[in-house]
């Protein structure tokens, strides 16, 4: 088996949102060694009760941390808008989608999702959202619907969310260094670029030796 980053996130998770810096500066570091990256959803939320005023404050804490830990942009006035039910699956299963598609696809569109939810107050549990942004990664938004509605991808989806559970992951996001069928846990949760550029670097440096 070819050697890879697995990542364990959940498009709608606010630390997800924030480490995405971090992974593409960890991808331009991999890039030479040819390692590849595979996406995993965790599924971070499946609750499809309308967002009160109190929750939506509650959430907005963890933002605000996110931003101050960060810096990553958030949208606080139009970001979950009233009669938001905070249900990550959606998202999770148009990642699926496009990687069962199109490998290339998943992690731009995830950058997408994350975008739109996060920066621009935009519904990302609403397929309607997905197969638009799935679009502008250049898949086919007919295909990619008719997938999406399938009862195939939703169960890969449930599929994928637990083996991440069984895989004792806790929290998002995961970055897991996998070579010859071993995973090497690089973070459970964020850390900075400066904190795991050295350890994926030894990583690749035994790769390199082997």
């Amino acid at each position: 088996m070819a050697s890879r980053l697995v990542y364990v996130m959940d498009p709608m998770c606010s630390w997800c949102w924030g480490f995405t810096p971090v992974l593409r500066a960890l991808l331009e570091q991999t890039e030479s060694a040819g390692v590849d990256l595979h996406l995993v959803v965790g599924g971070l939320r499946s609750e499809r009760d309308i967002l009160d005023a109190t929750g939506r404050e509650r959430i907005f804490g963890y933002w605000q941390a996110v931003q101050a830990a960060t810096g990553q942009e958030f949208d606080f006035q139009n970001g979950l808008p009233a009669g938001f039910a905070y249900d990550t699956e959606p998202a999770c299963r148009a990642l699926v989608v496009a990687r069962e598609t199109d490998t290339e696809s998943a992690w731009p569109l995830a950058q997408l999702i994350q975008r739109a939810f996060y920066c621009e107050g935009r519904d990302v549990t609403r397929p309607a959202v997905l197969v638009e942004l799935a679009a502008r990664v250049g898949l086919d938004p007919k295909i990619f619907a008719r997938r999406f509605d399938g009862r195939l991808m939703r169960e890969a989806t449930m599929a994928e969310i637990s083996w991440a559970q069984n895989l004792g992951v806790t929290g998002f996001p995961t970055l897991l260094a996998e070579r010859n069928g071993l995973l090497s846990l690089l973070t459970n949760g964020y850390q900075p670029l400066e904190k795991l550029a050295p350890l994926l670097g030894r990583w690749l440096e035994n790769l390199a030796h082997d």
